[in-house]
């Protein structure tokens, strides 16, 4: 397994036709440790996705620079498994053909079919090896995205948001899925969410960050034995106190997009049910 190490890492994006400029994020130091569950949490736009592509290879950092394990990130990597909100199948390929896809350029069809099973057995599919994407559900879509990141034996996996768009109750037995894939293979995992309790669930630390232009504004480290229960005490103080940092944050940015219609709607418009941070913006 490897960790992750982010060291002054600032990105700027720049519109050349317009001649400006905006910094996402400044100065992020962050070291996640080997086979470490570590949830990255904050408001819409503070570049959690962007720091997220840059330790995956598919962005670059305008400063500093990511090392996963021992190595210089400067593209992406077999040693690291993304897996998006969307699960980007292929719809004229079986649920056993998208996780075999890229294993065939490693090794022989039988051994990628053998292994594409396995995983596919991991994430509670192998039923389903036949059928095509257009026949599952989302959160079934969601865990053959995930087998095949895992069927690379990536030593990190990268989430981003991966449970965004699902309902209530299919993104809770996912949560148990990853929970138990973690326990089982120990990646390192660096998890993107906007979803507090979603953090507090599956994470080891959870990570926050603030607005534009972003860096760290906080961590909290997750001590509660798992599976961990939502309505103890312990669970509640701790999302209470992840609350109470992040809501100035989010006011900021409620502020920015919404002007003077900001003060009528701000209670029904700051949390979610499921304490979505900033999930109206």
């Amino acid at each position: 397994m490897a960790g992750i190490q982010i060291k002054d890492v600032s990105k700027t994006f720049q519109n050349k036709e317009e001649k400006t400029s905006y910094t996402v994020f400044e100065n992020i130091n962050l070291d996640v440790k080997s086979g470490e569950f570590i949830s990255l949490l904050g408001p819409s736009g503070c570049g959690k996705s962007t720091l997220l592509n840059i330790v995956a290879g598919l962005d670059h950092a305008s400063t500093g620079e990511v090392k996963a394990g021992d190595q210089i990130v400067k593209e992406p990597g077999s040693d690291r498994g993304v897996v998006f909100q969307e699960a980007a199948l292929m719809p004229w390929m079986t649920v056993l053909e998208n996780v075999m896809f890229a294993l065939k350029k490693k090794m022989t069809k039988e051994d990628a079919k053998s292994r594409a099973i396995d995983y596919l057995k991991l994430v509670h599919l192998s039923k389903f090896i036949n059928s095509y994407p257009h026949e599952l559900s989302g959160g079934m879509k969601q865990r053959v995205s995930i087998a095949r990141a895992l069927a690379m034996d990536p030593s990190i996996l990268l989430m981003d948001e991966p449970f965004g768009a699902l309902d209530e109750q299919t993104r809770s037995t996912l949560h148990k899925e990853v929970q138990f894939i973690w326990e089982t293979t120990r990646k390192t995992i660096l998890f993107v969410t906007h979803n507090i309790r979603e953090s507090i669930l599956l994470s080891d630390r959870i990570i926050l960050m603030g607005t534009r232009p972003g860096g760290i504004i906080g961590e909290f480290k997750v001590d509660l034995p798992r599976p961990r229960k939502q309505a103890s005490p312990e669970f509640v103080e701790l999302e209470e106190k992840i609350m109470s940092q992040l809501a100035g944050e989010i006011e900021k940015v409620m502020r920015e997009e919404m002007g003077d219609d900001y003060s009528s709607q701000k209670a029904s418009l700051l949390y979610g049910s499921n304490r979505n941070m900033g999930e109206h913006i």
